[in-house]
């Protein structure tokens, strides 16, 4: 059973749903089944999301990959039951990752990215060292996948954390985003060369390492075709999927970065005096919208990601 094919069936809302096909942007296949919204491949896991809303996980590691998305639903809608079929008796959330010894028992430096899959706010991203005898100490914080800590969590962690733990971080902001997006440039080639910037910083400072880990978001070969123009490239990299399960500094880096973004956050709503929302749901069309009757349509250049198809949606509800 331990390699075995599942298949989880999972009823989004629409709001869920969004943030799902912008997650999975960069991944889809030009040829889907009827009626779905798109297909795509998660590491081993195929994703089919069908207009009605239902969400079909296919593969060895579906029951990982649901869970994220049933915890999204229920973050986003949480007064709505959340609907889950299964094919077999096995349940998601009781589901363990076996963490690879080779790379989590060792000293790494690992790098991870978040506010991808966000319209409002930066794209962080940051590589942290993780030395063997930081293992306990991360362990005893409850350091793991950044998507199952709640913010409330990360923000009281991760003061302790970077207080004992190197890292180097980097914004990218909005506007930033906005002038390079389409240059020649997707949003998979500005992740890759962030991350190389953060890798780079690391193993400039630092080198009794074993391992240098990268949250896989595409082929090494293809990551590396993104670094084309960079001036130097960080080598050696091992990429891995799920790596924040197996590699606590990818771990450290999601979660550090998460702490980064939500900083962030704050800053941007206390600036426009407003609750910015998260995702890329309905509300964050509304809120938008009240921002644009507010400041003017370049307040979005600003605080958004343009490419994104909430800015067609909330020039409509302008007019």
């Amino acid at each position: 059973m331990k390699n075995s094919v599942r298949t989880i069936t999972v009823k989004l809302s629409d709001n869920t749903m969004e943030k799902m096909s912008e997650y999975f942007e960069d991944k889809k296949r030009e040829v889907t089944p009827p009626y779905a919204v798109f297909q795509a491949k998660e590491a081993d896991t195929m994703v089919t999301l069908y207009q009605s809303g239902k969400a079909v996980f296919q593969g060895i590691s579906a029951d990982i990959d649901a869970n994220i998305w049933i915890e999204t639903e229920k973050h986003l809608n949480p007064n709505k039951k959340t609907e889950v079929k299964k094919s077999d008796s096995q349940k998601s959330k009781k589901k363990t990752i076996n963490n690879n010894p080779k790379i989590y028992n060792t000293n790494s430096i690992g790098s991870d990215e978040v506010g991808t899959g966000d319209y409002f706010g930066p794209i962080v991203v940051t590589a942290a060292y993780v030395s063997k005898k930081d293992i306990s100490f991360l362990e005893e914080l409850g350091v793991r996948d950044s998507k199952k800590l709640t913010d409330e969590h990360i923000l009281n962690i991760v003061p302790q954390i970077i207080k004992k733990i190197p890292y180097s971080s980097m914004i990218l902001s909005n506007q930033d985003y906005n002038n390079q997006y389409g240059k020649n440039m997707n949003l998979n080639t500005m992740k890759a060369l962030l991350h190389n910037k953060v890798l780079l910083n690391m193993t400039d400072k630092i080198n009794d390492y074993d391992y240098i880990v990268v949250d896989q978001f595409t082929p090494a070969t293809t990551y590396y075709k993104y670094l084309s123009t960079a001036s130097r490239v960080q080598k050696n990299i091992t990429f891995v999927t799920k790596a924040e399960d197996q590699c606590l500094s990818v771990a450290c880096g999601a979660i550090i970065s998460r702490y980064i973004f939500i900083k962030e956050f704050e800053k941007l709503s206390k600036k426009y005096d407003v609750n910015l929302p998260k995702g890329a749901g309905n509300n964050v069309d509304e809120v938008g919208a009240l921002l644009v009757k507010k400041y003017g349509e370049n307040v979005l250049n600003d605080i958004a990601k343009l490419n994104f198809k909430n800015t067609e949606k909330i020039k409509e509800l302008v007019q």
